[in-house]
């Protein structure tokens, strides 16, 4: 399948959308789609009652098979059809007693929390002198014997950014230091949160440890306690640390996805999927991650259903273990990969208002993009020249080349709350996450029902 390239995909919409004299109307039902959406109430009603009923959902753990459950029971009462889990199996890694102190020359305790995958100490922790590196590029060019036999700490310095940019870059300390830290012989990493927010809440979040790597004890420090902690450094003298991070891995333990599908008239015509995730880590009840998103895709789904039965068949995905390595994505493809995707659109970044469309789909598809960006112009939404790149849940299907279109959510103070005990339900604003189902909505509606062929199989 061929794609626009994003520079003619950019010339395309300054070109024809933001021409006057070339603009391309909305479709007629457009408004009364865009209206009854922002009235919605069913996507705030899902996040609020699965973080409620449910609360936090870790991978492959009896929660996240309780999440299954109410999700299977809301979807079939929300009046949607085919409505199933889909098991697959994974190793699980678990969380015991996380616990930090310095010992010298300040001694005082630091908050923090395990990374996921870490390594375990015994019940007794250990304890080692600590050695800095103010980034991820400083460990990695340490030579082993600065580290050998120590604590790394790295710390870093993300700040907030509307699209999420950072969180690529900064990102890495989480993603590699620990293996980065243990190929030098470090006993175990401690790293600032990958987080933008000054509270006393640490952000955990996944990290693979990287072939022929022996785990050690990884934790993020709040980033309080990570300035703080530089701050004892800086004075000078050794800094030593007990540090107890009990933790265990389980086989083959049960996860899957929830399924849920508004049938098209012709199923010829591929399957739009709309794709969010149902599990969540352990520390908050998952609201902007994702039970929110999850909403989203339910929600818009049905305001396209109640203008009519869609062309195309809309099914809404709630993958399972997202924050541990996209298990669900993998497992959704390996079940439905063969069959015609028309469209893959994620829900996985908050539920602050839309601002942005970014799209990748088929050559020759201008028209449609045309349609959906001034469909979506009343809502605030400005269609960009960036290619579409989707996310974790959908990732197998973009790869395998399936249409994909972004809705970018306003992420400046996603990382506040990603992965810490603050993402819970009192952060979402409703008049917001109403937007967002207005802009899914229009999108859905607009893909399920174009006339142009779309998808691969």
């Amino acid at each position: 399948m061929q794609k626009i390239r994003s520079g003619t995909l950019a010339a395309l919409l300054l070109g024809s959308i933001f021409t006057p004299a070339l603009s391309h109307a909305a479709p007629a039902d457009s408004a009364a789609i865009r209206d009854a959406a922002l009235k919605d109430d069913v996507a705030f009603a899902f996040a609020e009652g699965l973080t409620t009923e449910v609360g936090p959902r870790p991978a492959g753990t009896p929660q996240e098979a309780r999440a299954r459950d109410w999700a299977v029971a809301k979807l079939k009462a929300l009046g949607f059809s085919n409505v199933r889990a889909e098991a697959y199996t994974m190793p699980v890694w678990v969380r015991g007693h996380d616990e930090a102190r310095i010992l010298f020359p300040f001694p005082q305790n630091l908050v923090l929390a395990a990374l996921g995958n870490s390594g375990s100490t015994t019940d007794e922790g250990i304890e080692g002198e600590v050695v800095y590196f103010p980034t991820i590029a400083d460990l990695e060019a340490a030579p082993a014997a600065r580290v050998k036999g120590k604590i790394a700490f790295v710390s870093h310095g993300m700040e907030a950014t509307q699209d999420g940019s950072s969180y690529g870059y900064f990102g890495a300390a989480r993603r590699q230091g620990p293996s980065i830290a243990s190929k030098k012989g470090a006993i175990a990493i401690l790293i600032r949160s990958i987080g933008t927010d000054h509270h006393r809440v640490p952000h955990t979040g996944v990290q693979m440890w990287a072939d022929g790597v022996t785990p050690i004890p990884a934790a993020a420090l709040t980033v309080p306690d990570a300035e703080q902690l530089a701050r004892v450094i800086a004075r000078g003298q050794p800094v030593k640390v007990h540090l107890t991070l009990t933790s265990k891995m389980l086989k083959d333990q049960p996860s899957g996805n929830v399924i849920a599908e508004i049938p098209g008239s012709d199923p010829a015509a591929g399957v739009v999927v709309a794709a969010c995730h149902l599990d969540s880590w352990d520390q908050g009840t998952g609201a902007i991650d994702d039970a929110t998103g999850c909403g989203i895709a339910a929600a818009s789904a049905l305001q396209v259903a109640k203008a009519g039965q869609p062309r195309r068949t809309i099914r809404v995905l709630m993958a399972g273990a997202e924050e541990v390595g996209g298990d669900g994505a993998r497992a959704y493809f390996k079940a439905h990969g063969t069959e015609k995707h028309a469209l893959a659109i994620e829900s996985d970044f908050g539920a602050d208002r839309v601002w942005r469309v970014d799209f990748k789909l088929p050559q020759g598809h201008e028209a449609l993009v045309r349609r959906i960006a001034a469909a979506l112009a009343p809502l605030g939404v400005g269609a960009s020249g960036q290619e579409a790149g989707g996310g974790a849940d959908i990732a197998p299907l973009v790869k395998a080349g399936a249409p994909v279109i972004d809705l970018q959510q306003d992420g400046t103070r996603y990382f506040d709350l990603h992965h810490t005990p603050d993402d819970t339900l009192d952060k979402v604003d409703p008049v917001q996450l109403q937007q967002n189902v207005a802009a899914w909505a229009l999108t859905l509606e607009a893909i399920a029902n174009a006339t142009e062929s779309m998808g691969v199989n």
